[in-house]
């Protein structure tokens, strides 16, 4: 006997349909599982085995041989266990096999014969296609925010076998109600003094731009950084798609309501590896934190303190918003457009008031050596940011809350968008003389920066870039680019010092 079961596995953050083949026969009893399984899948055979009997169903006890088709392609994970058990029992004939069609199955078994939800969900549920899914009831938010139909729930195998008989009904799916259970975002309000810093950020997040902290420790980086999501606008339907796969694919925990709709934020500690920052490592290729920081911020604390290698590894993502990874077996090609901000200390003992720092020339070449010049050149934004002083801290009340500016910040996203259908940061440097044009005074003034060699080609560009944001936030969106609005620019990209007795401001 015969029974094909649709199911899928993922690689990356794709889905790819997978069909069951069983099939029974006379002979010794056997078990065997082929179709380029990995070790996980491998143990299907225990695991079903187990959880079929548990459930009062008799095991068979004749041959059986389990084909993940298509058979070029490996399968990974334990996501494969509900489909196996079905099309055992399937051909085995002690359920229909016309019950299955129009169903995907998806989930892994428990050897009582429980469903336990498996990472991967939301992607294996979009390679189904029309199909109904039947995943575990604690895979149902994710399922549901992928699939445009029905979606078939279970708490344990033998709900799924009654159901497929006509014995019982399928189980209810979850009517509680949707609950934003992402906690609120930290208020920019919080923040005391620091005018130029959080100019930067509204800047950062209107445009798109990159942003590099540059200060001694207690400056208040981390708390700055830790407020730009909430200035940020919801993601598109789109980028929520993308960024739930992505988490759904790394296993990471998602909403109660199973979409990402805001920004995500990601800070790895500054010994995370290459492969834990980009991606890869495993057969299935699992996403890395670039890619869970997908349409949010990444920020990375203590950059100098980041192995040079991983912080090149950046370099390309950053321009293209994809991360292409490659290993001898398989290749993925994960989405990797986030916004990237950093916050480093000017020198190893991390500076502090004039004349305190202990640190030599050498020592301070060393420790900025260790961030690439290809790579300071992708941050549109450097900005120094010194300790707030005494009345600042002391003053009671703050500066303008995240509402009010997020405000500004959507305000000037529409008004580029409408006029140039793309953020600044991303404007090609061709288009930037028709998108972003500058009156008399503003090219004048960017001439004599790149006569005094002060600035790069790549960095001329991105001045521009976040002139006309400034100029989009100012509501000028449709004029050229003024010379008030370059020169703030400037002033929003310092460079870092490394001579003696100099801080980077």
């Amino acid at each position: 006997m015969l029974a094909a079961v649709r199911s899928a596995t993922f690689l990356g953050v794709e889905g790819r349909p997978v069909t069951v083949e069983v099939h029974v026969s006379t002979g010794l009893p056997g078990f065997q599982i082929v179709g380029l399984p990995d070790e996980a899948c491998r143990e299907s055979r225990d695991r079903v085995r187990a959880a079929v009997m548990s459930s009062g169903l008799p095991w068979p006890s004749c041959r059986m041989t389990v084909n993940l088709a298509p058979s070029s392609q490996r399968k990974g994970g334990s996501g494969l266990d509900l489909a196996i058990a079905v099309g055992l029992l399937a051909a085995h004939e002690q359920i229909p096999t016309d019950s299955l069609n129009g169903l995907g199955f998806l989930g892994e078994l428990g050897l009582d014969g429980s469903l336990r939800a498996v990472a991967g969900v939301a992607p294996m549920v979009g390679a189904l296609d029309d199909l109904i899914p039947v995943v575990p009831r604690a895979s149902y938010r994710e399922a549901r925010a992928i699939s445009p139909g029905l979606v078939r729930v279970a708490t344990h195998l033998r709900q799924i076998i009654d159901a497929l008989r006509g014995e019982a009904p399928w189980p209810d799916e979850p009517d509680d109600d949707y609950v934003d259970d992402e906690p609120p975002h930290p208020d920019l309000a919080d923040v005391r003094g620091q005018a130029v810093a959080r100019k930067a950020l509204e800047v950062a997040a209107a445009g798109g731009h990159h942003l590099l902290l540059v200060g001694p420790p207690g400056a208040g980086k981390t708390m700055l950084a830790q407020r730009l999501t909430g200035l940020l606008p919801p993601l598109t339907p789109a980028m929520a798609l993308e960024a739930t796969m992505v988490h759904s694919a790394a296993g990471v925990r998602l909403p109660s309501f199973g979409m990402i709709r805001h920004a995500p934020f990601r800070a790895p500690h500054h010994s995370s590896s290459m492969v834990s920052l980009v991606g890869g490592g495993t057969a299935n290729l699992r996403p890395g934190e670039i890619s869970l920081a997908h349409g949010g911020v990444l920020f990375l604390d203590e950059l100098g303190e980041f192995s040079p290698m991983v912080l090149d590894g950046l370099r390309q993502p950053l321009e293209e918003g994809v991360i292409r990874v490659a290993r001898a077996r398989a290749s993925a090609t994960l989405p990797a457009r986030f916004l990237l901000v950093a916050a480093t200390n000017p020198c190893p003992c991390g500076g502090g008031p004039p004349g305190s720092c202990a640190c030599d020339e050498g020592a301070r070449l060393r420790y900025l050596r260790r961030l690439s010049g290809p790579l300071l050149d992708r941050f549109d934004l450097r900005v120094g940011v010194a300790r707030p002083d005494v009345d600042d801290l002391l003053v009671s009340g703050g500066g303008e809350s995240s509402a009010v500016v997020s405000a500004r910040v959507a305000a000037a996203r529409t008004g580029a968008l409408e006029q140039r259908g793309t953020l600044n940061s991303q404007i090609p440097a061709s288009h930037l003389d028709v998108l972003a044009p500058l009156n008399p005074a503003a090219r004048l003034m960017l001439r004599t920066e790149l006569e005094g060699e002060r600035l790069t080609g790549r960095g001329y560009h991105r001045i521009r870039r976040v002139a006309r944001t400034l100029a989009d936030l100012d509501g000028d969106s449709s004029v050229p680019v003024g010379e008030q609005h370059v020169a703030l620019a400037l002033q929003l990209r310092v460079r870092l010092r490394v001579s003696a007795g100099e801080r980077a401001a």
